[in-house]
């Protein structure tokens, strides 16, 4: 072999050989395992749970195990080969204290650990107290207890609640002398129905202290003879509309409007009841209401009841009265959902009652006869006779003051019909009938007396001098 051809043969037997080295080296890199991941590297979920997803990452041939401890967390799969894709349901934590764990993933003799947090519940409800608690002065009964003390009450009706000032619907202003000869006729209780949109801001709800002193100065009237009084905020111009289009606007205003008021009545003992609302119900709709707007009015009571408890005090025991949906006895039965209160048995649930219709308010009806008494079968109704009323409050009885809420039926009564001759005898029954009806199953009847003294009114005081104008109708009001 000629110099020349050796070095030839050299060079080939080095490429060949570099080329060999390349492809060993090649086939061991292809050989190598593939990293053994987790993603995400550490998870959290919010007080409510949820759902989130494990991707494991490894070689094909790999086995792997994961490892929960946890009683709150499901893992859709614990064992497996290869890459996955593992779902993870974290269960709702009703606790007030956060709580985490940890969840190991183990694989070819490697550990990952996946740490898991959870938020803690937070209740919507909670409250925060501007000044502390203060229970004197303030009852230890429950609201069923307190209902049967309060008696039979009377409404102040058509005064403090009259769109444009106390006497705008026709009603002298209240005196103390007048409440007087209210509680000395027999009656325990008054609600006193009121417009609080007297505003200094109407952009930001702001109450009128001159407004704030009136109807102070009436409710003390009632509290210097021993009386209940119920408060409320009343029909005020109709703003209070259930619907999720309203809900926040109402809301935001229901809750500066209740804690202005709330603050200011404070320092009262237990004799003093906030009604958070009225007859909530979407203006001219007296059908049943939607989810919607059962939904959204029982967010009002819900509202009104911690507006009123978050200004501490007294209030924080408090009594409250919050309303069915139009104070319709079957939608309470059907739709009604009791607040959330940081305050046991406190609540009492307020109904109206008004049935039939035709017979108690019906300014055109030729239905002017009620009950068993009737002898005109044309002038009465077919339904809402007296096995009627005793069933719907019990309703009321079964439903709620047996499970601990008092029942107020916060209106009740039925018009006077001067143009038609034998009338008030079917009126006075009607009446006699709700009243010891409602005082039987447990409910407090409180009559519902506009002021007006003439024909289809429900007055029963001259507003002026206090005297009884019907005392045929007192009697049957009272037990």
């Amino acid at each position: 072999m000629t110099t020349k051809n050796f070095i030839s043969a050299l060079v080939l037997l080095l490429t060949l050989g570099g080329l060999l080295s390349c492809s060993n080296d090649d086939n061991t890199a292809a050989a190598a395992p593939k990293p053994f991941t987790i993603t995400p590297t550490a998870m959290s979920f919010t007080a409510a749970g949820g759902n989130n997803i494990i991707n494991i990452s490894l070689d094909s041939s790999w086995n792997w195990t994961i490892t929960n401890t946890a009683s709150w967390l499901t893992v859709a799969q614990t064992t497996g080969t290869g890459n996955a894709h593992i779902g993870l349901v974290c269960a709702a934590n009703t606790a007030t204290e956060p709580r985490s764990t940890t969840i190991t993933i183990t694989a070819n003799g490697t550990t990952i650990q996946l740490p898991v947090d959870q938020a803690a519940y937070t209740d919507p409800n909670a409250i925060t107290y501007e000044v502390a608690p203060d229970n004197s002065s303030m009852s230890s009964l429950t609201a069923v207890e307190l209902a049967a003390q309060m008696g039979t009450g009377w409404n102040l009706g058509n005064s403090l609640e009259a769109i444009g000032g106390e006497t705008a619907w026709g009603n002298p202003a209240t005196t103390r002398a007048f409440v007087d000869k209210v509680k000395a006729a027999g009656f325990n209780t008054i609600r006193i129905p009121v417009a609080w949109s007297v505003f200094s801001d109407a952009a930001n709800f702001t109450i009128t202290e001159t407004w704030m002193n009136r109807v102070e100065e009436v409710v003390n009237y009632a509290l210097a003879n021993n009386m209940y009084v119920i408060m409320n905020e009343h029909w005020d111009g109709g703003w209070l509309q259930p619907t999720n289009a309203q809900k926040d606007y109402a809301n935001n205003r229901l809750k500066v409007m209740w804690t202005q008021i709330a603050r200011r009545f404070r320092n009262y003992d237990y004799h003093l009841i906030f009604a958070g609302t009225n007859e909530v119900m979407v203006t001219n709709n007296y059908n049943a209401p939607t989810a919607e707007y059962s939904s959204v009015q029982n967010g009002f009571n819900q509202v009104f009841v911690n507006a009123v408890r978050s200004t501490g005090g007294r209030n924080a025991y408090r009594y409250l009265a919050v309303q069915s949906f139009n104070t319709n006895i079957d939608h309470a039965a059907n739709f009604f959902t009791l607040p959330t209160d940081v305050t046991e048995k406190r609540l009492l649930l307020e109904v109206h009652y008004y049935d039939p219709y035709n017979f108690a308010l019906n300014e055109n009806s030729t239905i002017t006869q009620w009950g068993s008494i009737a002898t005109d079968p044309a002038a009465t109704e077919t339904w809402a006779n007296e096995s009627y009323v005793d069933a719907q409050f019990q309703k009321m009885k079964t439903k709620f003051i047996d499970h601990g809420v008092g029942v107020i039926l916060g209106e009740f009564g039925a018009i006077l019909r001067s143009d038609v001759e034998g009338s008030e005898n079917f009126r006075k029954y009607y009446i006699d009938y709700v009243a010891n009806s409602a005082r039987t199953h447990g409910l407090v009847p409180v009559y519902w007396d506009n002021g007006v003294n003439g024909n289809h009114g429900l007055g029963i005081f001259d507003r002026t001098t206090g005297n009884v104008t019907y005392p045929d109708i007192l009697t049957a009001i009272l037990p």
